[in-house]
């Protein structure tokens, strides 16, 4: 249950492959503010792109190559949700009604980051990794949101209905969420100890 580092971590492939897409998240951020026309938007899209691709890279070099880390499993979710609230923040400025988005984003994962530490501490019992339903989230949203970047000043009807599909995900994983921390804490509770990871 400790977390274990070794000062190696710092320079395995994985865990650089993270730092590359935490540097991205400001390059977007700049692109997308000083966008002055529509290829300025495809090129912010691009580096949302990379990100993604970085990330699934890292996470099959790190499985195939025996590079899995503690320290990959703490700065690759950082990583993901840094670019996520990067995209619906800055999407705040282009388009109404996102700044719902951006409350159930941040809510979402500030509850489940709150009640995964607690049980952490109180039940000892943590996740091991990310769950469908998070992935799904995380599929979806980049997905969203990569439309949005993308094109903009796309129809109001149609930024809408992806709004709302957006929110009902996230919605949706911060119940299941919510749900296995539940389960975890009832486990505790029974003294069921046949496993401390979910």
């Amino acid at each position: 249950m400790n977390f274990k580092f070794e000062f190696g971590d710092l320079f395995k492939i994985p865990n650089i492959l993270c730092y590359i897409r935490i540097l991205l998240v400001p390059l977007f951020l700049y692109i997308f503010f000083t966008a002055a026309e529509p290829k300025d938007y495809y090129i912010a899209t691009s580096v949302v792109m990379i990100s993604g691709a970085t990330d699934f890279l890292d996470g099959q070099i790190a499985r195939k190559f025996n590079m899995v880390t503690d320290l990959g499993k703490l700065i690759d979710p950082i990583a993901d949700k840094l670019m996520q609230l990067a995209m619906v923040v800055a999407l705040t400025y282009k388009i109404s009604y996102m700044y719902i988005l951006v409350i159930l984003f941040v809510l979402k994962e500030c509850v489940t980051s709150v009640v995964g530490f607690i049980v952490l501490k109180t039940v000892k019992r943590r996740l091991n990794g990310a769950k469908w339903y998070g992935k799904v989230c995380t599929a979806v949203l980049y997905a969203v949101m990569l439309i949005l970047v993308a094109f903009p000043y796309v129809d109001l009807v149609f930024q809408r209905c992806l709004l709302i599909i957006c929110a009902a995900v996230l919605i949706m994983a911060f119940i299941m969420y919510v749900r296995l921390y539940i389960i975890m804490v009832l486990d505790a509770v029974k003294e069921r100890n046949d496993k401390v990871l979910y």
